[in-house]
Parts: structure tokens; C-alpha cells; sequence
């Protein structure tokens, strides 16, 4: 199905073709001015200077040459060589009856698929989910929804934090605390233990007071860093310990990342490629893209015409260790050989920006993976009212647990100020406030452009006016309530006769769908496909008041109207579900 918008293109294209210049001049665009036709095409100017003619004398004769065309009512010239384009009226109904027709209301789907991971999440074992998390699963969890919905087939990894320094930390604690566990013992080799001798709240415990220790005594920092070379080295009792740690960790992150509605297709991590890291490492040696600085092997990835110095990436350290850009390399080999993708997403913050162009280069240095099929989705921080990254009021790191307890007894609050809910059995009323709280607090993250920070204010965010997710659910509950009176009563969807300027409208709206979820996919900007949910959800409100269903004049324009709630309906949910949001069925 074509929107109106390229089916105007095509027509005015052809127009511009007729007078022998190009048809990409007739690109034509939903208006930006309010008050005026729905539709513009702004051609003429580039195409005048091109034939070396006046734009306006041009525009008329693109008006004349459009004047009898079905599947356009008006044509006006504007300004300097603007033209303003109202659409037929018969090209309005056949569309929307069209989008009614469809279940995906006109979202069409990518000619050409790829194959493409998204690596979001990146929580680190042993540590709690917290607000930091929040960004990367939000934004991550999106764009794979989105990108799957357009035709991509798409393989999502949470790339768990598993290696380095933490783990002999972790190691080391336990060890003080349970020095006579089997797995301390050198000369034993198993079999060892199929229950772990520590739960998520163990290390969630051990994990802070082995850090903290190590930063105060140089000697038991020493312990870590030599446990850490043992357990990299293959000792089998530390191995045997990081499975363990490994399946605690991911037991409890499913809970929360199940909580959030985040779900992942690989749950592997930085251990998962170290067999593979020494055969990388000397296959690029041989290919000779490698070099030894100052005791550390080198890939230098600095370019001619770099604005600032990019460090080299350090693949092996002084101490002959393998570093965080050497695991990510080894990652996309691994990801290489067993999905071979055309494109890997890493949905991070913007302060791993400089790593991020590292590993990009190196690997398109190494010839390991194309270097413009690497993207590093970024985003800005969570912050409180004071402009600081967002914290506890004690000034801790807020866990994500907490942070969705005060959404859902924040989106209780404004049920019970509102009046909504009243009667409803205590359980079905939870369940509403939690899908409440989720889509506040989704909403208010995913409506921001990424890149951007934004302040955390659970309490404008669960308001049901203005821009929020709670506004866009009260919106859906709405049209689910018109459409049960209206079936209570009789009334059935028809053909869609959009005569009243607030239905045209609204099936404008709706047929700029494909066009918010290409632009929101393609540019990997959730906030796009947000924009044109609150402006569906907005003009749906118009239509509403001043276009009855019930009381309308006839059976047809009852039908009618039906229909358009009904379509309404099944963008708005489909919207909100690719950003992650469930609507409840009753308010």
C-alpha cells in the first residue's frame, strides 16, 4: 500500500517529467503550516534554478498540467513557487478504507532485509539491575521490536559483564568467606558441585565489599588481579565458580528484565569468546595490522583528517591481559561464524563513544567486519531535578526494582486522583497500575531523542494529560470503551465515508504511520514513532468530540465511524507494543 503522500509524489513527479525535468522534483510532503492544504511540494524552487527559470512561472504550469488529475481536489501556488495540494476525495476514502483493510494499517515492510544484532542491556554479573540499565533496555528493546516489525530478522544479545578484574574480586571474597569450598582446592578437579554455593543476594553483598576492599589495600587488589589471571587461564575450580556466578546472575536478570518487558535472544557474555581471543589476536600479528608500543600490543586506528586524537586500541596490555576492546573484537568474530550479520547495533551510552570508533576501525582495519555495518546507537543520561545523574535520595545508584515499585505506586496515586479504576477488584486494578507505571516510564524515556538527557520526574510522568504514556493508554482505553457501546447497541464497522474535516484528518493521521515507523527504524529514533502516537492519540481527541458514533446522522455514517475508532485503535496498540507499552482493556 502506498501513502497518500507517494502517491501524490508519483503524480506530480510525472508532471514535472512532462515539462523534461526531473520527477524527484514532485517529492511531496505532509504541510507544516497550520491552516493550510494538507500537502505540499516545494520542487519548483530547485527545479527553476535548474532550467534557469522562474519558479513561480513553473508552479503554475505544474498546476496546469495537475489541473484535471483524479487524485487531486486542489492545487494552489504559494509564495514563491509552493504548492499546496489537497487530496481528492475519493483518494481519501479508498485509503482509509484501505488502512481499515490492513492489518498492519499501512506499515509496509523493507525490500531489502538484513540481518542485524542488536547488543543492548550489558549488565555486569553478580551487580543488580539498576537505573543505569534503564536506557540501553528501553531503547534496545524497542528498536529490535521496531526493526523485526519492518521485515529485518533481527538476533538480540544482552552481552553480559562476566571477565576481567570483577570476577577475581568475587573469587577472592568468597574465598575469604568460605575458604574451605572444593573449588579453592588446586588438586582438585572434579566433578564439582551442581548447586551453587551462592545466591544473587550473596553477590550482590560480596560484589561491593570485595570492590571496596580492594581499593583500600594494594595487597588484597593484588590477590584479585592474580586470581583473575588464574580463572582466565583456564583453572578449572575459578571456572567452575564463574558458571555458577554466571547462572545466579542470569536467573535474577530475567526477573527483572521480565519485569521491564525486555526479552533477549542470546544471554552470552565477554567469557562465551575467550577461547576465541588468542587465535584472533595471532592471526591479525601475521596479517600484520599490529604493532608493540610500550610493552602493549597495538592496532593503531588513528586517520588522516581525524578532528581529535584516537588513541590506539590496546589488544594485549604490558601485563598480558586481554582488555574490554579485545573481548568486544572477539565478540564479533563469534557473532561473525555463527550468525553471520550484515549489521551489529550497540545500544550504549555516549561516553563509550571513543571506544566504540576504536573497535569500529579496528575491525574494519583487521577486515574482521565492514566498518560502516558497526553503529553505536547512543544516548544520553537519566538525571534528577538537580541535573545530576538520577539517585537515591541517600545518593546510592537506585535499583531498577525500586524505580518500577515507585512508578507502579505513583500510577495507583493518579488512577485513585483521577477516579479511574473505582469498583475494580484489588488484582485487576494492580495490573492496571503496573502497566501504567511501565508505559510512564517507557514513554517518557523513548519520546526523548535518544542522544539527549532528560530529567526523571515520576510524577509528570504519570500524569494523563500532555505527553505521556498514561495519556496514550487512557487514549486507547477510551476507543475500546466507544467500540463496546457501539457493539452493545448494534453497530458494526462499514465503509469509511470520511466527509467532516476531523475524520479527514484523522485518516491523514493514520496514513502517516509507514512513514513515522520507517523514518523511526531507519534512523534508529524510537522518539519518531512516539511523535506520531501522541499526534494520533491528539487527533483522535478531535474526532471524538465532534464526531459522535452513537448519535450520528445515519446507519452508514455510524458504520463509518465505527470503523475509523476501530482502525484508531489498532495503530495505537500496535504502536505502543513496538515501543514495548500494554494497554489494559479498562480504566
Amino acid at each position: 500500500m502506498s501513502a497518500i503522500h507517494q502517491q501524490l509524489s508519483e503524480a506530480v513527479g510525472n508532471a514535472f517529467a512532462a515539462l523534461s525535468l526531473s520527477a524527484e522534483f514532485g517529492l511531496v510532503s505532509r504541510s507544516s503550516r497550520d491552516g493550510a492544504a494538507p500537502f505540499q511540494c516545494n520542487g519548483c524552487m530547485a527545479a527553476a534554478k535548474s532550467a534557469k527559470s522562474n519558479p513561480r512561472e513553473l508552479a503554475a504550469r505544474i498546476a496546469t498540467e495537475l489541473k484535471e488529475h483524479p487524485l487531486i481536489a486542489s492545487l494552489e501556488v504559494a509564495g514563491p513557487g509552493f504548492l499546496n495540494i489537497t487530496p481528492a476525495p475519493g483518494l481519501m476514502a479508498s485509503q482509509a478504507n484501505a488502512l481499515s483493510a490492513d492489518v498492519r494499517t499501512g506499515a509496509s515492510r523493507v525490500g531489502d532485509p538484513k540481518k542485524i544484532i542488536i547488543d543492548f542491556g550489558g549488565p555486569n554479573v553478580a551487580k543488580p539491575m539498576h537505573v543505569g540499565h534503564l536506557r540501553s533496555s528501553v531503547i534496545g528493546d524497542a528498536l529490535q521490536r521496531l526493526l523485526r516489525f519492518v521485515g529485518h530478522d533481527v538476533v538480540s544479545d544482552i552481552h553480559l559483564g562476566d571477565w576481567g578484574l570483577q570476577m577475581g574480586q568475587l573469587i577472592t571474597e568468597l574465598q575469604i568467606e568460605q575458604p574451605d569450598l572444593v573449588y579453592f582446592d588446586a588438586d582438585f578437579d572434579g566433578p564439582w558441585p551442581i548447586g551453587s554455593p551462592v545466591d544473587i543476594d550473596d553477590l550482590s553483598r560480596m560484589y561491593p565489599a570485595a570492590s571496596l576492599a580492594c581499593k583500600s589495600d594494594p595487597d588484597r587488589m593484588d590477590i584479585a588481579r592474580k586470581a583473575t589471571a588464574e580463572l582466565q587461564a583456564g583453572r578449572a575450580g575459578y571456572r567452575a565458580l564463574l558458571d555458577h556466578f554466571i547462572a545466579v546472575s542470569i536467573a535474577a536478570l530475567k526477573v527483572d528484565f521480565g519485569n521491564l518487558g525486555v526479552h533477549f535472544d542470546l544471554w552470552k557474555g565477554e567469557a562465551a569468546v575467550d577461547p576465541l581471543i588468542k587465535p584472533m589476536v595471532e592471526k591479525f600479528k601475521a596479517d600484520g595490522v599490529t604493532e608493540m608500543s610500550q610493552g602493549a600490543l597495538i592496532i593503531r586506528v588513528a586517520e588522516e583528517g581525524d578532528k581529535k586524537e584516537l588513541p590506539p586500541l590496546i589488544l594485549i596490555s604490558g601485563a598480558g591481559a586481554a582488555l574490554y576492546a579485545t573481548t568486544d573484537l572477539a565478540t564479533i568474530l563469534d557473532r561473525v561464524e555463527n550468525i553471520d550479520p550484515d549489521i551489529i547495533l550497540y545500544v550504549v551510552d555516549l561516553g563509550q563513544a571513543s571506544h566504540f570508533e576504536q573497535v569500529f576501525r579496528a575491525a574494519g582495519k583487521t577486515g574482521l567486519f565492514a566498518q560502516d555495518g558497526l553503529e553505536h546507537i547512543k544516548f544520553g543520561t537519566v538525571n534528577g531535578k538537580d541535573g545530576k545523574r538520577f539517585r537515591t535520595r541517600s545518593g546510592g545508584v537506585m535499583r531498577l526494582s525500586d524505580l518500577l515499585g515507585q512508578a507502579n505506586e505513583a500510577a495507583m496515586s493518579r488512577l485513585s486522583e483521577a477516579g479511574l479504576a473505582a469498583g475494580m477488584e484489588a488484582e485487576e486494578k494492580a495490573e492496571i497500575a503496573r502497566m501504567i507505571g511501565l508505559a510512564a516510564i517507557k514513554f517518557a524515556d523513548l519520546r526523548n531523542v535518544r542522544t539527549t538527557n532528560y530529567v526523571f520526574d515520576i510524577e509528570r510522568f504519570t500524569e494523563f494529560e500532555g505527553k505521556t504514556g498514561p495519556y496514550l493508554l487512557y487514549a486507547a482505553v477510551r476507543m475500546k470503551s466507544m467500540l463496546r457501546k457501539a457493539k452493545a447497541t448494534g453497530i458494526g464497522a462499514g465503509k469509511i465515508i470520511p466527509k467532516a474535516e476531523a475524520e479527514k484528518t484523522l485518516v491523514l493521521m493514520l496514513d502517516h504511520f509507514d512513514h513515522a515507523l520507517k523514518g523511526a527504524a531507519n534512523k534508529r529514533h524510537p522518539h519518531i514513532l512516539c511523535e506520531h502516537l501522541y499526534e494520533l492519540a491528539q487527533t483522535f481527541s478531535k474526532f471524538y468530540a465532534s464526531c459522535p458514533v452513537l448519535s450520528a446522522e445515519s446507519n452508514e455514517i455510524q458504520a463509518s465511524r465505527f470503523n475509523l475508532v476501530q482502525t484508531s485503535l489498532r495503530q495505537l496498540e500496535t504502536g505502543l507494543e513496538l515501543l514495548g507499552i500494554e494497554t489494559p482493556e479498562r480504566m
